[in-house]
């Protein structure tokens, strides 16, 4: 698909086609991609963002967007081990994803597992971040209560007094996760909401088991 500053038009034609079990990938991950890709070619903005769903001990579900960063056997995002969603997401390794591309009326979700990513793939990808957001990973006690600006603008000036001059190492309580999916949907809008859904299925205790694909009631 070619880049289409148009999107409400290529929405339409989106809509229009709908889509079929047909072309469907027998991989939700090559799926993904696939759409993936065809949002960056149409210049969407920020196709990366996800909102991650965790649940705390009290048994409320809780939501932020994150940006995806990698995607291998599972959907890749680094932050605090030490926030809110660090904190729910070790006590209660699961969660839920979801991708919402409203300008091509496209929604991805997933449910899954969750594990580390090694302390390498961590280290590489805090190296390959801005200094400025490298200096923000030490200075922010995320999710803790702040007293206000001034307090984290002097922490913030406090790293980058002790990291003059030299590399700034990964924080130990900074790192990534990864949602193992043990179920994928691809939503396709269509007019008069009669839309297409299809899930992919497979237990989350056979991770090489092939993927049971349901069409589903819009």
């Amino acid at each position: 698909m070619s880049a289409c500053p148009d999107l409400d038009e290529l929405r339409r034609a989106l809509q229009e086609r709908g889509l079929r079990r047909a072309d469907l990938a027998d991989d939700p991950l090559e799926q993904f991609q696939r759409w993936f890709d065809e949002a960056r070619e149409a210049d969407v903005h920020e196709p990366e963002a996800m909102v991650v769903s965790s649940v705390g001990p009290d048994e409320v579900p809780s939501s932020r967007y994150v940006l995806l960063k990698g995607l291998d056997h599972g959907f890749v995002f680094f932050t605090n081990r030490e926030s809110r969603k660090g904190r729910e997401l070790d006590a209660r390794p699961r969660a839920a994803i979801c991708f919402p591309w409203h300008v091509l009326s496209r929604q991805v979700r997933v449910a899954g597992v969750v594990e580390w990513v090694s302390d390498d793939e961590s280290d590489a990808y805090f190296a390959s971040r801005p200094r400025g957001s490298q200096i923000g990973a030490w200075a922010s006690a995320q999710s803790d209560v702040l007293v206000d600006r001034d307090e984290l603008e002097a922490r913030t000036a406090e790293t980058e007094a002790r990291y003059a001059g030299v590399e700034i190492p990964r924080p130990p309580h900074w790192g990534g996760y990864r949602v193992v999916p043990s179920e994928v949907e691809v939503w396709q809008g269509r007019p008069d909401r009669l839309h297409d859904r299809f899930r992919y299925t497979r237990p989350a205790s056979e991770p090489d088991a092939p993927w049971t694909i349901s069409r589903l009631n819009p």
